[in-house]
């Protein structure tokens, strides 16, 4: 009987294990060292309709999925929802994502970062980058646990949390807040993008008002304007990236991504794009439209053209 018990006690645990490997969250930063943070009375929201939406973010987070130790390519991707920084379309564009990568053996990692709409945050417009380098240097610091390989870790965004990945891409060596651990010693440079109907610009007509209004309020700075049209912050050291829109889209036009795949062209960088005829904006997986679904194939072949 006690060793009938124990073996029972061993395979809970090891289930456990099992469990708490494929779903962590684990906190971004140290309990009480949250760079740019404004103690108040707001609390975190949460609201499901049809998809999970979650707002005035308090206690950014890593939400870790890994696929099987078999199965495991060594890549991973953090993964910045969208919601035109006012929301993260939290699992339509986050835990999906991560589940369905782990499909190919990609770990998925999706990123719960602060909003420049809460008004628990000071230097709004740097939060998000703030967050996002802390994202990539935590997660290269945990490689070894991970079984992921710290020179094959990617980024991903949808819309503006597209915005949010080409900022990482494009600022990953401004230094914007102060080191809180030896974690933030190791580079937060991502080693490859994918940019999911991305908000790029906020110099252009094409541009997306909400997210700029959000991100560098009603009268923004000409100057701040430009620091986040990441169009023009394209360097040589930009990371390889991957573009996907649909042309008839009428939230993030996609002018967004033709800007920024002639930058990364014009600066040497290994650049990707595949544009849709019809998709319209945020459409995810895209898992009822036959023709469109297919943006999923073209980013798993060109993450293996990396290898």
């Amino acid at each position: 009987m006690r060793i009938l018990f124990f073996a029972s006690l061993l395979v809970l645990t090891q289930f456990s294990m099992e469990m708490k490997a494929q779903d962590t969250i684990i906190p971004l930063w140290p309990k009480d060292k949250i760079p740019n943070r404004v103690e108040t009375d707001e609390k975190e929201i949460h609201e499901r309709n049809g998809i999970l939406r979650i707002s005035k973010v308090q206690e950014p987070t890593l939400e870790v999925y890994l696929p099987a130790q078999s199965n495991a390519t060594g890549q991973a991707m953090l993964i910045f929802p969208g919601g035109g920084y006012h929301i993260l379309a939290y699992d339509w564009e986050g835990t999906d994502i991560a589940k369905f990568l782990n499909g190919k053996g990609i770990a998925g990692i999706v990123v719960k970062y602060r909003l420049p709409t809460s008004k628990s945050v000071r230097e709004k417009h740097n939060v998000p980058l703030i967050d996002g380098q802390r994202a990539m240097r935590l997660v290269r610091s945990k490689a070894k646990e991970f079984n992921i390989d710290p020179d094959k870790i990617g980024i991903m965004g949808f819309s503006a949390g597209g915005h949010a990945a080409s900022t990482l891409g494009t600022h990953f060596n401004e230094k914007v807040y102060k080191e809180q651990d030896a974690v933030d010693a190791i580079s937060a440079r991502p080693d490859f993008m994918a940019l999911i109907y991305p908000v790029i610009t906020f110099t252009q007509v094409e541009k997306h008002s909400g997210s700029q209004k959000a991100l560098l309020g009603e009268n923004p700075d000409p100057e701040l304007e430009k620091h986040f049209s990441n169009e023009l912050q394209v360097t040589s050291e930009t990371p390889k990236t991957l573009l996907i829109h649909a042309t008839d889209d009428a939230g993030v036009p996609v002018e967004n991504s033709l800007l920024f795949f002639k930058a990364l062209k014009d600066n040497g960088v290994s650049a990707a794009m595949h544009i849709y005829p019809e998709g319209g904006h945020g459409f995810s997986l895209a898992r009822e439209n036959p023709h469109l679904r297919g943006w999923t194939e073209r980013l798993f072949e060109w993450m293996e053209s990396l290898e």
